[in-house]
């Protein structure tokens, strides 16, 4: 009984957390978001965070080449949302690589993920790319560049495989009060 209570209680002590609120690099606080204790968040001072953001646990989310995330975008778990890459400078510099300003081969580029855009588990945002709103990326996608608006994305590379739109449409039409919310946000440009 007394060993079944503190393997109860060592659990919710190491258990990942999510953590309710945010505040942003400029200071804004953002009491709606929620991110996980158990996510890294490298360079937080270059993410711009929207409200109603879902970060969930496990996840690396790089912001040192300028991340931007979305109103109501969801990130679930195991995924990497990515602002740079050092594979190819590495393997191009070899040891000089470490303590050189600019080494050949390093990419930096801001990524983006749209308003209301959903990326599944075990996903990879590559450096660069740029998510539309109201994306769904399937679960083990691998993401490079551009995802227009409403797409349903899948695969190694990530193909366009949908419309959200169209799931969209069924559940608005069964459920007609929902309109207004829905036309509130993917009517804006």
């Amino acid at each position: 009984m007394i060993r079944d209570t503190l393997q109860q209680l060592w659990r919710a002590l190491l258990a990942p957390r999510m953590l309710y609120g945010w505040r942003r690099g400029d200071g804004t606080w953002l009491a709606h978001t929620r991110i996980s204790a158990a996510t890294r968040i490298e360079s937080p001072e270059l993410l711009d965070v929207a409200d109603h953001v879902y970060v969930g646990h496990f996840n690396l989310i790089d912001a040192s080449g300028g991340l931007t995330l979305g109103e109501g975008c969801q990130i679930t778990t195991h995924c990497a949302v990515l602002t740079h890459s050092s594979h190819q400078a590495l393997r191009l510099a070899g040891r000089s690589y470490w303590g050189g300003a600019d080494p050949p081969g390093y990419v930096r580029r801001a990524t983006v993920v749209g308003a209301y855009s959903f990326i599944g588990a075990h996903s990879v945002i590559a450096p660069g790319s740029r998510i539309g709103r109201g994306v769904l990326v399937r679960a083990y996608s691998y993401v490079d560049g551009e995802v227009p608006d409403f797409a349903i994305v899948a695969g190694q590379p990530a193909v366009v495989v949908g419309d959200t739109r169209e799931a969209d449409r069924a559940w608005l039409e069964a459920n007609p009060s929902g309109r207004a919310d829905y036309d509130a946000w993917a009517g804006k440009r």
